[in-house]
């Protein structure tokens, strides 16, 4: 009651917490489009988490048609202020071509971001690239570099790429 009061009012926290509340059924039933109307209101205010949020929803079609455009758009608002995990779904974008024109050097330029604020799937990508000269130049002591920081967290793919391109690199 008292979220949605204040949510009504403009505050864009409240709005957040409204959202996360009705996507997940937290004291109301659960509803996908009105998760997506909170998100938006506080996401069109700059909340990072709303935008980050409205993105994935944009992805996944949850309360509103898919739309791989708009899950970017949102993402790129939130990666600028620098939301790690909207840094990476903008990274594979990029990769992809989903919902953007296929860009390999912006996908390293995203990955790199957050893999830098610790991202395992970042790191991963950003070994693969490197490893594959992928948007970068081929270099085997950055894949090993990377896919190292995820093997140590304990991530079983980084281990396994660790070894195989320290293998290729004569570690």
């Amino acid at each position: 009651y008292w979220w949605k009061l204040a949510a009504e009012q403009g505050y864009e926290t409240a709005q957040v917490k409204l959202g996360i509340a009705y996507a997940k059924g937290l004291g109301v039933t659960e509803d996908q489009e009105q998760a997506v109307y909170w998100y938006r209101l506080a996401a069109e205010q700059g909340v990072v988490d709303a935008q980050a949020n409205l993105g994935n929803r944009y992805l996944n079609g949850e309360g509103v048609q898919r739309d791989l455009e708009q899950a970017a758009y949102w993402w790129r608002l939130a990666a600028n202020q620098g939301y790690a995990t909207a840094q990476f779904m903008l990274g594979v974008s990029y990769f992809t071509g989903e919902g953007v024109q296929e860009d390999l050097e912006q996908a390293v330029y995203w990955y790199k971001l957050a893999a830098e604020k610790g991202i395992v799937e970042a790191q991963l990508n950003l070994g693969n690239a490197c490893f594959y000269g992928n948007g970068v130049h081929e270099d085997l002591e950055q894949a090993v570099y990377w896919y190292k920081l995820a093997a140590e967290k304990g991530n079983p793919n980084g281990q396994f790429k660790r070894f195989t391109a320290r293998d290729f690199n004569h570690e």
